[in-house]
């Protein structure tokens, strides 16, 4: 499908009778965030709220601030905030960079471009590279374009590592590489958002000045805090940053960090379950945790060609471990079957919820979430509800997508 093939609308899926009330049986969210969150992450949180300023918590906060660093892959400081993904977006700009300063992005998909609309809302100059929604970063043209630069006015190139809304993963370390081989200052910034906890990152490793994250997804906790893992350089361009800033700015958090306390109020019940679900990641393994999220993201694909379905995401390298989305199939007269009438008749009839198409991608997509708390049964659970779902609406699909996910899980 061409890009250009989202500008209609798609078909409507006429409604057909309800089987099921949506309130029977366990919820299914398979959604790529905010995802399920575990029992014991729920008990966790569910602990009495205890002093912020007292030495229970500074134990608490010490603990939990040492043992984040590993996930995002990276000695130097993380910076919690309560507060959401894009609030960490801004707190990665305004503490970097100054009004009229050029940054590099990439139009990867809709989260790319909401990051690239609050940076001209806070006076910064994005140059946005076009892209098709179906691609990641093409470091390549990262490079011929930091080249260009001589007078090194872009200050920062800003990127997604996995487009929530296409289910496709760019190739951070290669951006790196890029940045690298046209000897460009610049900062470089990734959002790994819907990454963190679920896909090996490595912030140190891959010279990452701001990592970006959100507790949402492969955290396994409910929205409510973010993150910035930052560079010693980016802390150093923060020197003399004058965006504006007082809740978002890195050093007074730095600074009382060190103690296990922070300037303002701490999502203290978040945080609880912050180092509960950090016990669960170190239990498993980190290193199994990414297997396991590359594994369901296989089963996932197996399934939808079972199907005969289309996945969004063109390049298999670049496919996402976290999500999958599907592109739904032509009618006889050549119109698309709606994503979203599909995803009504899947939650009114089997209780399950999977994401909607983002932006221009509504009504062409479903997503499929695998990740965080998730199993071999979770999976197949899910992907036994759309498989009936495409039967029940009569979206033509061919049968034995379950057994093609079935048999690759069995080997």
């Amino acid at each position: 499908m061409q890009r250009d093939a989202f500008s209609s609308s798609p078909a409507p899926i006429a409604p057909t009778k309800t089987l099921n009330r949506i309130g029977q049986g366990r919820h299914f969210l398979q959604i790529p965030g905010p995802t399920n969150v575990p029992d014991r992450v729920l008990r966790a949180i569910d602990f009495p709220t205890i002093d912020h300023r007292g030495p229970e918590f500074q134990k608490l906060a010490l603990k939990i601030l040492d043992a984040i660093k590993p996930v995002f892959g990276t000695t130097s400081p993380v910076v919690i905030y309560p507060g959401s993904g894009t609030g960490a977006w801004e707190a990665a700009l305004v503490n970097t960079l100054n009004a009229g300063d050029t940054v590099l992005m990439v139009e990867t998909g809709h989260f790319a471009t909401l990051w690239k609309k609050l940076a001209e809302k806070l006076g910064l100059v994005p140059e946005f590279i076009a892209g098709n929604w179906r691609r990641g970063v093409n470091p390549q043209q990262l490079e011929d374009r930091l080249r260009q630069d001589a007078a090194f006015k872009i200050k920062a190139v800003c990127v997604v590592h996995n487009e929530t809304s296409t289910g496709v993963t760019s190739d951070i370390a290669a951006v790196r590489r890029a940045i690298d081989a046209a000897n460009h200052p610049a900062l470089l910034m990734v959002d790994t958002i819907s990454s963190m906890g679920s896909v090996e990152f490595k912030h140190d490793e891959w010279g990452v000045d701001v990592t970006i994250a959100g507790s949402q997804k492969g955290l396994m906790l409910p929205p409510g805090i973010s993150f910035n893992a930052v560079s010693s350089k980016a802390v150093s361009a923060s020197k003399t940053a004058r965006l504006p800033k007082a809740y978002w700015g890195w050093e007074e958090i730095i600074a009382a960090n060190k103690n296990g306390f922070w300037p303002s109020t701490p999502a203290t019940n978040i945080l609880y379950g912050l180092a509960e679900a950090l016990d669960m990641l170190y239990e498993e393994g980190l290193s199994n945790v990414y297997a396991r999220h590359l594994r369901h993201a296989e089963a996932t694909r197996r399934a939808v060609r079972g199907w005969g379905l289309d996945i969004l995401c063109e390049n298999p390298a670049e496919f996402s471990p976290v999500l999958t989305a599907v592109m739904m199939p032509k009618k006889s007269d050549g119109t698309f079957f709606n994503a979203d009438d599909f995803r009504r008749e899947i939650l009114e009839n089997y209780n399950m919820s999977l994401g909607t198409g983002l932006a221009k991608l509504q009504g062409w997509v479903f997503r499929i979430g695998h990740l965080g708390d998730f199993n071999d049964l979770t999976l197949l659970g899910t992907l036994s509800g759309v498989e009936m779902g495409l039967a029940r609406c009569a979206v033509p699909h061919q049968k034995g997508g379950v057994q093609a996910a079935i048999d690759y899980l069995a080997t």
